[in-house]
């Protein structure tokens, strides 16, 4: 479980360091870029979730 916490993690970051690089190049960013991001920010507050239930 951790493993997956920490591979969403690094996939967050590089996908925001790709948003970033857009911002500084002038671009837009397009609208289904924040759909990605609500679903990468989800799908680590589904697994934290799961894993402090898990816990106990």
């Amino acid at each position: 479980m951790l493993y997956f916490l920490i591979v969403v993690a690094v996939l967050l970051l590089g996908y925001a360091g790709v948003l970033v690089s857009f911002v500084r190049k002038g671009r837009k960013i397009p609208p289904s870029a924040y759909l990605v991001l609500a679903a990468l920010n989800g799908l680590i507050l589904a697994a934290v979730i799961a894993w402090a239930i898990a816990r106990g």
